[in-house]
């Protein structure tokens, strides 16, 4: 048979003839011969396999018979306008075309048409190619089924609240897109030192979720989370580079594609997938299993900052709600102590011993309450730091009295100060917090018993490695060091790298929020000092707080507290403060000491009393006043009118104290409620002296 000549004739070369013959049986396009009327005069094998025809059956079939039937009324409408205008026509620039197989398969092709010119009939040779056939063809369309798989899990993982739904679906998505017998995604275990099993498809014996693989570098997953990188393991029946889990031997896989999980540089997990047969595992595979490793570790990643949100705004409801009502406690302590020292001085009852002793047992109960407020608002953040110098063998002698009654009888409480240790400047309520919250944790991780030891010592600093966290160049007068150590379960590494991140716990849900470690972290950095965490698995938890020491370490501890400041005699004072009780209370302190205070209710009250022309040497005003003008706002315009004129803020909610502290001029003073006699005697006579100070210079200049 020639394809130059009509079917039929003799060919003009015998050989030419038969090589052309050959050429139209071994073309590997299918080959159609099709005659003015439509119907295929000559048909090659690849055109028999392609269309499920016999060479037979094509023989005198029309081609519209070869397309689908809602097309071939169009199909026959063009075949009869190219008959009238036949022209070449090559594969590739039309439409993607349908054809029909004979089990109604149908097939998506290119078509190229060439007329054959010379014979004594109209001739067309369809040159046919199924478009899979097309190695790129086929490379592009199985990259398109991975992104729309791709796709389909993004919109999962948009809409997903539960994490867990979207790993189960990427494991069943990964083994039926990718043809594999298996796929198991390992997470790091917060609790134990190992990895654990999250999800998978074609789950195999031992690898039931839950289950447990321990990190070691003799693991699948703990040598691909060493590595850092994507493993193929082309046949697991050699793999010599870790133990192939038992499991999977029993499964029979045979290949595999492991690929880490990795969140800010850490890897979190690994995804493994296995097949019994040979899969070639390529670049697409492994671009399509890491995009499924990226969109898993966001997935997580977000529903941990979700979490973290939801601890926040937690808390900060909590802090909003304590802090108003530690702000009404704080008013009713400062006029319970200010009553009761009214009360001490009292003639009458001064040879009245019994009346003495109920006074004082009062005034350490209205202490404690203050305390109480202190450590709520510490637990809401919303504690403005004053430091002081704190006598620390007191403090840890003190606390452990305490934990000895509430805490397990089993846990024995050891106290160690060295002989000398000096007193460490710091805030006592925070400072107090700080140890509680470790001693709290210690407690934890030792369910069945053990040793809470707290020691206290003299150092020159921290430890080198240490130097760095330090804000600042350091202190001068050098540090305490205060160590609480255990002997509970311990770290691992994994768990001390983020034993200080807010939010981080391994406790279960319920018992811990993530923020006591971090709490005390932020207390010693805004402390000026440095925190120490020493741990190992199974070996306890030393945590040691590098404190400096006072400027003065000649200053007694409490002489703030318990000597009476020197004052002018007859300083003149403007008291402002909303609440009358908590006013009757400080005009009492200040006419005590030997002020003379007028008193209103309002800052507009009192700018009435300054515009009069009245003189004064010092506010002393709430912070928040009710409706009107706020403390600052009337500290503002005051000194206006007054330059000289010494401020002095006041206030029990510690969200004001934290704004004053931050937006008020250097030269004003903050005083926290609630405040006893000796302590608003010192901070007066603190900020006069100040005052006279900066003035010195101007009289000086004067003279």
């Amino acid at each position: 048979m020639s394809m130059a000549i009509e079917p039929g004739a003799a060919p003009a070369d015998a050989e030419e003839g038969a090589l052309l013959r050959q050429l139209f049986l071994a073309y590997p396009d299918a080959l159609l011969l099709v005659d003015g009327a439509g119907r295929i005069a000559r048909a090659n094998p690849a055109a028999s396999r392609l269309l499920g025809y016999s060479l037979a059956e094509l023989q005198g079939l029309g081609v519209d018979d070869l397309v689908p039937t809602a097309q071939r009324d169009r199909h026959g409408a063009l075949r009869q306008a190219y008959a009238h205008a036949p022209r070449g026509r090559p594969m590739g620039t039309q439409l993607e075309l349908v054809a029909l197989r004979k089990d109604g398969r149908q097939v998506t092709v290119e078509i190229a048409l060439s007329p054959v010119a010379g014979l004594s009939r109209p001739y067309v040779v369809a040159a046919v190619r199924d478009v899979h056939a097309y190695p790129r063809v086929q490379q592009v369309m199985q990259r398109a089924h991975y992104s729309e798989h791709l796709a389909q899990l993004g919109r999962l993982a948009v809409d997903a609240r539960d994490p867990q739904q979207l790993l189960d679906q990427v494991s069943a998505a990964a083994a039926a897109v990718l043809k594999a017998d298996s796929a198991l995604l390992f997470l790091r275990d917060a609790d134990l030192p190992g990895f654990r099993v999250a999800s998978g498809a074609g789950l195999m014996p031992g690898t039931a979720p839950g289950a447990s693989v321990p990190d070691r570098a003799d693991t699948l997953p703990g040598y691909v989370s060493r590595l850092g990188q994507p493993v193929s393991v082309p046949d697991l029946r050699r793999e010599a580079r870790f133990a192939v889990p038992a499991g999977f031997a029993e499964a029979g896989l045979v290949v595999a594609l492991a690929v880490p999980l990795s969140d800010r540089g850490h890897v979190i997990g690994v995804f493994v997938v296995g097949a019994r047969t040979q899969l070639h595992f390529g670049d697409d595979e492994l671009h399509f299993v890491e995009s499924l490793c990226n969109l898993m570790a966001t997935c997580l990643q977000r529903a941990q900052s979700e979490d973290a949100l939801k601890h926040a705004q937690r808390l900060e409801t909590v802090g909003q709600l304590t802090g108003g009502i530690a702000h009404d406690f704080n008013n009713l302590l400062t006029i319970i102590q200010g009553s009761l020292q009214v009360l001490q001085d009292l003639p009458a009852l001064g040879g009245d011993r019994q009346g003495q002793q109920l006074l004082a047992s009062a005034a350490r109960a209205s202490r404690r309450g203050a305390e109480l407020t202190a450590k709520l608002l510490a637990f809401s953040r919303r504690q403005m730091l004053q430091p002081d110098a704190v006598d620390i063998g007191a403090m840890l002698h003190s606390l452990a009295e305490m934990l000895r009654r509430t805490l397990d009888q089993r846990i024995r409480i050891e106290v160690d100060v060295a002989n000398g240790c000096p007193a460490v400047l710091a805030d006592p309520g925070q400072l107090d917090a700080a140890l509680l919250n470790i001693a709290i944790n210690a407690r934890d991780a030792m369910l069945e018993g053990g040793t809470l030891r707290f020691a206290a010592s003299a150092v020159d600093g921290p430890p080198q490695a240490l130097r760095a966290e330090l804000d600042g160049p350091g202190v001068v007068g050098g540090y305490v060091a205060i160590a609480v150590a255990d002997t509970g379960t311990g770290m691992t590494e994994a768990v001390k790298r983020r034993a200080f991140e807010p939010f981080f716990t391994t406790k279960e849900a319920g018992r811990g929020t993530g923020l006591g470690l971090s709490t005390v972290y932020g207390f010693v950095k805004q402390s000026r000092g440095a925190l120490a965490l020493d741990s190992r698995a199974g070996a306890g938890t030393t945590i040691t707080l590098y404190l400096p020491r006072p400027l003065r370490p000649d200053t007694p501890v409490e002489s703030a507290l318990s000597v009476h400041a020197a004052l002018p005699a007859g300083l003149r004072v403007l008291l402002v403060e909303d609440d009358a009780d908590v006013r009757a209370v400080v005009q009492a302190f200040l006419e005590n000491l030997g002020c003379r205070a007028s008193a209103f209710a309002s800052g507009e009250q009192a700018l009435l009393t300054l515009s009069d022309g009245t003189d004064f040497d010092l506010l002393l005003s709430d912070i928040a006043l009710g409706a009107g003008m706020r403390g600052m706002q009337l500290a503002a315009a005051a000194q206006q009118q007054l330059p000289q004129l010494a401020v002095l803020l006041m206030s029990g909610y510690s969200a004001d104290l934290l704004q004053a502290d931050r937006d008020a001029p250097a030269s004003w003073e903050l005083l926290r409620k609630p405040f006893t006699r000796d302590q608003l005697a010192a901070a007066v006579a603190r900020l006069i002296a100040e005052r006279d100070a900066r003035n010195e210079p101007r009289r000086d200049a004067k003279d």
